[in-house]
């Protein structure tokens, strides 16, 4: 991971200037989209908020060593005080002002440092699929991305939809991997996900929203455990163990996932499906 921690030194190099992820990725020697997704599931946030933490926090370290809230606020790039002071406060919870005050309790984003260590001991269970073409079908909603907990936008999603509509989905069903999927999009600014309750069918059906997928390879995970923590650790197994010791890239496109739930909902059993592209 030495490239990816340059990438990262690189960031602080350009904290008054803008940064370009698809430097970053360049420098990290992968794609931008492969470089978002794993920068994103190994530090818990993505690229573009660990920039602004850490713009914040150096120009904390500014204002705090007697630097003018306009100064602080054009060498950081906000076009102005009132930009600036709505960002700190976002962070911090105070203004500027009260932040110099004695006692203030401030936040700190620290450099990140990437560390994986593949152990001989250890292995991951999975697979390659190829794929023929196939249609997503289902009902979708943006909703925000989170890494550990319940998300409760995707329970209230879930539980609003039609019982009968859902039953009719579930029989257009027609292709691996069978059944109700969850299915998860990254969008543009990495903070939310288009989820969707579908199905992966070669058929299309107009009562419902449909997205093509195209032929290709996927890696395929498994899991049992306690939900939804045994579930969401497929997404870290992924970043931190399986990508960075096989020669493959997260490629665009929705991320497919297959449970199982007992009776109580709180353990089950998972398959997620990730596209991939050879390196």
């Amino acid at each position: 991971m030495h490239e990816w921690n340059t990438a990262i030194e690189l960031i602080e190099t350009k904290l008054t200037e803008p940064i370009h992820v698809a430097e970053l990725a360049q420098v990290a020697m992968t794609s931008e989209y492969h470089f978002r997704r794993m920068f994103t599931t190994l530090a818990g946030m993505p690229v573009s908020e660990y920039t602004r933490n850490r713009r914040l926090t150096q120009a904390t370290a500014d204002l705090l060593a007697g630097h003018t809230v306009l100064d602080t606020a054009m060498a950081y790039g906000y076009g102005s005080a009132d930009a600036f002071g709505r960002a700190f406060k976002a962070f911090h919870g105070l203004t500027p002002s009260q932040a110099r005050e004695p006692g203030a309790r401030l936040r700190s984003q620290s450099q990140l440092k990437i560390r994986i260590t593949i152990e001989g001991s250890i292995h991951v269970d999975y697979r390659i699929e190829d794929k023929e073409a196939f249609n997503l079908v289902g009902f979708n909603t943006v909703v925000p991305l989170i890494h550990l907990g319940d998300n409760a936008a995707i329970q209230r999603f879930e539980r609003d939809l039609d019982p009968a509509a859902v039953q009719t989905l579930h029989n257009l069903s027609n292709i691996a991997p069978l059944g109700a999927l969850s299915a998860t999009e990254y969008l543009d600014d990495d903070t939310q996900v288009r989820y969707w309750h579908a199905v992966a069918t070669t058929t299309a059906d107009e009562s419902f929203q449909t997205k093509p997928i195209p032929a290709g390879q996927w890696v395929v995970f498994t899991t049992e455990g306690q939900v939804p923590e045994a579930f969401q650790q497929l997404w870290a197994t992924a970043a931190a163990e399986w990508f960075p010791a096989n020669p493959y890239e997260w490629a665009p496109g929705p991320q497919l996932l297959k449970t199982k739930l007992n009776a109580q909902g709180n353990f089950g059993q998972a398959e997620l499906w990730i596209p991939i592209i050879r390196k």
